[in-house]
């Protein structure tokens, strides 16, 4: 494994533990989730220019447009949370209230 991977990895992980940690603030989880879809996308370009297969190229780029579907959702419901309850606790968000 080398020291790049293992960056990219320790990215990953930093990120989906900075997920489970700070649940409190939904703008704080959105970003460690745009972290680990950085850290995604970074690893199969890597993989992708190491195996040299053409089927491989299109792996990054369909990262992308899942990473950036995920940002405009999520940015779409944090603008519509903080329009309605004021704040982005996600303590205040009920989803079982109609």
């Amino acid at each position: 494994m080398t020291l790049t991977t293992m960056n990219i990895l320790l990215a990953f992980f930093f990120s989906l533990l900075g997920t489970l940690i700070f649940r409190s603030h939904l703008m704080s989880t959105l970003l460690c989730l745009e972290g680990m879809m950085l850290s995604l996308f970074i690893m199969t370009t890597i993989t992708a220019l190491d195996t040299q297969s053409m089927v491989m190229y299109t792996i990054p780029i369909t990262t992308l447009v899942f990473a950036a579907c995920e940002a405009a959702v999520g940015l779409a419901l944090l603008t519509m949370v903080s329009n309605t309850y004021g704040t982005d606790h996600v303590q205040n968000l009920n989803l079982l209230q109609c």
